[in-house]
């Protein structure tokens, strides 16, 4: 992409125009692309804005529930946790169309779904680091609102803010008078990119399964399996 394609991507998509248009390329730009040989020295990778963008964005979040919401904090906060976590922010940063719009190796861009999704959430935090770095706070937080918040109506009404454990857990005691077990049913790839499937019984039976990059993501995913049985 040039410049002039970064200018035009921040205008006509993210709705924004930065007044330094280096903010943007760094936040699109993945380590992977700085780090192959071809790539000029000097460039920057978006780490350090992710890690600006992943702080404001908790702000922006926390501040957005404090301000509506008078519950608990056990609920808001995880409700916060619903709206930051990785496949929220994925999501938004994908429909914004950011994963093409991103420098990478080839490597990176043929990567896993589950890689994918991580780099995706990272470049929307770089992105929100961007936007707070240029121009402050306000169009930070109209951006988060604009592309995080608004989905938070659809999050209570799932009720996908819960962990799909705790409620299969809930759901699986009060009915069965049962206690969930996980179990590994297989482990494939090397070492450094592995996936696991995880089993979830109720007493012993086989309810649900699930993969992912970690045994503890697998467990959710077989979680929610089990849990589209009970709903």
């Amino acid at each position: 992409m040039t410049e002039k394609d970064f200018i035009a991507f921040a205008r006509d998509v993210l709705k924004f125009e930065f007044k330094d248009t280096s903010l943007l390329v760094t936040a699109l730009t993945h380590r992977s692309w700085v780090n192959e040989a071809r790539r000029a020295r000097g460039l920057e990778h978006n780490e350090r804005l992710e890690f600006l963008g992943d702080a404001v964005l908790e702000l922006v979040s926390t501040e957005f529930l404090f301000e509506r919401y008078d519950e608990q904090e056990g609920i808001m906060t995880n409700w916060r946790s619903a709206l930051v976590r990785t496949e929220s922010i994925g999501a938004a940063a994908d429909k914004l169309n950011v994963f093409d719009n991103m420098r990478m190796s080839r490597g990176e861009r043929n990567s896993t779904e589950r890689a994918r999704l991580q780099m995706l959430a990272n470049a929307y935090e770089a992105i929100v680091g961007a936007i707070y770095t240029d121009q402050g706070y306000t169009p930070a937080k109209k951006f988060i609102t604009d592309t995080v918040l608004v989905t938070l109506d659809e999050i209570l009404e799932t009720g996908s803010w819960q962990d799909a454990k705790s409620r299969l857990q809930e759901l699986a005691q009060a009915e069965e008078n049962f206690t969930p077990t996980y179990k590994v049913l297989q482990e494939a790839g090397p070492d450094h990119d592995k996936t696991f499937t995880v089993g979830v019984y109720v007493g012993s039976d086989l309810r649900g399964k699930g993969s992912g990059t970690s045994k503890q993501h697998a467990q959710q995913s077989a979680a929610e399996d089990a849990l589209s049985a009970y709903n």
